[in-house]
């Protein structure tokens, strides 16, 4: 059966005005951070995404009472009743998101104890939980590996501890911060990760009475405290979805008003927009970007953690960067296996290759080991219509956007992984006016 199929008339410029609300990187943490209080949380600028409807509905096996205005992006979560859930439930909920990790915390704070399944999530590189569970194992929790999953238990309660990352990951920041803050004692994290959704869950956190201290050194000091209360606050808008409308906006030489987007969390996807050659204006309300005429300019990309050129950006912008003249160099330092989606570009007509070796400026940590993730374009090169399969989140919007910006019809299979972290897109493809049908 095929897993969401449509079919794109490319070669027309997207033209319109769409908007992003709240961040897919931070709304589902905020509301696994609803099981830290004992009075009720409303999360404002919710987007309507897979990954709310996966955490809302592991929160509701858990007891949590979720009340969502999808029109409004609104939700309303009273974990006055949280208990245990059973395990086959778990499991089937889950699904291939990630987030689950991050439920284990909180649990442990509220019931003693906490289990999850077997984790998925995009295949776009080496995401291990052994490394989230000895963050756990510092804290005090028991860890104990079944065949159905992990099963963790504190049975002297939490503690804080001394946390000090090799790599500024998110999750691993996220989980400390769910856990630290109800932990008895002070919790210090060095080498933290501070992109903006961070900072927001930082906001959340300290809204429900968290005492929470950001260093300039990326050191994170929490100072534990015995309750916390519910919070109210908006998220964040999505710059990564933001970006995304931009670069199909370069690639098909479009006009797009991108409402919502915020210029203080893009400033280094805007700089590096304006070197390709696209134009954007700024307003209270939003960002208009659009292609402003001429060739578009190759340029060197380094992604890196915040405040660098995030991941997330970089393959929307690889398609347009196939329209670019000259050499454009992609170095990717955050994922391992960022690359694959590259070959659906090349069976569309893109000139590109991929290198193990560092073609950035410094050599990264994925250097000496084998990977492919660093890759040059060469442009431009006319797209051609082709029939597609999208291999993740990230991955499958840039396709979409190949197929866009190609002469001909395209095929794109498995677009459902989009409604991961894209709200609505097949309405906003259609206020773009795009040809765009679904198939399946």
């Amino acid at each position: 059966m095929v897993d969401g199929l449509l079919q794109v008339e490319g070669g027309r410029p997207l033209n319109g005005e769409i908007t992003v609300r709240g961040a897919k990187n931070l709304a589902p943490k905020a509301m696994v951070a609803a099981l830290l209080g004992t009075t009720p949380s409303v999360l404002r600028n919710v987007p309507l995404i897979r990954d709310v409807d996966v955490v809302s509905g592991l929160l509701s096996l858990h007891g949590v009472s979720i009340d969502y205005d999808q029109r409004e992006g609104v939700l309303r979560l009273d974990p006055s009743k949280v208990e245990a859930a059973h395990v086959a439930d778990i499991d089937a909920h889950a699904g291939s998101s990630r987030i689950p990790i991050l439920f284990c915390g909180p649990l442990l704070h509220r019931l003693g104890e906490a289990f999850i399944p077997d984790l998925g999530g995009c295949r776009i590189g080496d995401r291990p939980i052994d490394f989230h569970l000895e963050i756990l194992r510092q804290f005090g929790a028991d860890v104990d590996k079944q065949a159905q999953g992990i099963r963790l238990t504190a049975p002297h309660g939490l503690n804080g501890t001394v946390i000090d990352l090799p790599y500024p990951s998110v999750g691993a920041t996220e989980q400390t911060l769910l856990t630290a803050v109800r932990a008895h004692g002070l919790t210090e994290l060095r080498g933290a990760a501070v992109e903006p959704e961070i900072m927001d869950l930082v906001d959340v956190l300290q809204k429900m009475g968290a005492i929470i201290s950001v260093d300039t050194d990326r050191t994170i000091h929490v100072e534990g405290v015995e309750e916390l209360g519910g919070y109210n606050h908006a998220a964040l808008p999505d710059r990564i979805e933001a970006a995304s409308w931009a670069s199909a906006a370069l690639a098909t030489r479009g006009d797009v008003f991108v409402r919502g987007a915020r210029q203080s969390h893009m400033t280094t996807f805007l700089n590096t927009f304006r070197k390709v050659g696209g134009a954007f204006d700024v307003r209270d309300d939003g960002i208009r970007f659009y292609h402003p005429g001429g060739d578009l300019r190759s340029s060197v990309v380094e992604t890196n953690v915040h405040p660098g050129f995030m991941t997330d950006w970089q393959q929307p912008l690889v398609v347009a960067l196939t329209q670019a003249e000259g050499l454009s160099i992609v170095h990717e330092t955050v994922y391992e296996n960022r690359f694959g989606f590259t070959g659906a570009l090349r069976k569309m007509g893109a000139t590109i290759q991929v290198y193990r070796e560092c073609l950035g400026g410094t050599a990264c940590r994925f250097g000496q080991r084998n990977f492919y993730h660093s890759a040059v374009i060469s442009g431009p090169a006319p797209l051609r219509g082709a029939d597609i399969v999208v291999p993740d989140l990230r991955g499958g919007f840039s396709h979409l956007i190949a197929a866009l910006a190609a002469e001909g019809t395209s095929r794109v299979e498995g677009v459902n992984l989009i409604d991961r972290g894209y709200e609505s897109f097949m309405s906003k493809l259609a206020a773009l006016d795009a040809d765009v049908t679904r198939l399946a």
